[in-house]
């Protein structure tokens, strides 16, 4: 689960990057997005910092969450106007994340998570 979710958040916060400073190619075939353009620069903010949450496992519940739900609303606004299958439309990534994100919620962090190990220094085990 921990290896999951680490490249899942890596993934995740690298399409952010690409959006916000040009890396990787920059943002759909080079360059970066307006600070402040809706919704792509918000999208990217959420990409990024909910990525590098879930990839560390710290917040990882509230984090999946709002990626799930950006996600959600970057499939139906942006993608399904122009076909309701994902492959016709270009949607395949977002409703994926949607899903993966969604799965994190439920299932959580697992074993290996910042927030496991932060719980465990607040409350230690009586030996």
């Amino acid at each position: 689960m921990a290896v999951f979710r680490v490249l899942v958040g890596f993934l995740f916060a690298s399409h952010g990057v690409a959006s916000l400073f040009g890396l990787f190619g920059g943002a759909h075939g080079g360059g970066t997005v307006p600070v402040g353009a809706w919704p792509g620069w918000y999208a990217a903010v959420i990409q990024v910092v909910c990525g590098l949450l879930v990839a560390a496992g710290l917040f990882t519940r509230p984090a999946a969450l709002v990626a799930s739900g950006s996600m959600a609303y970057a499939y139906i606004v942006v993608h399904q106007p122009v076909a309701l299958h994902p492959l016709q439309n270009n949607g395949e990534s977002s409703a994926l994340y949607c899903w993966v994100f969604l799965l994190l919620l439920f299932t959580g962090p697992g074993a290996f998570a910042l927030d496991r190990k932060i719980g465990q220094i607040r409350s230690p085990q009586a030996v």
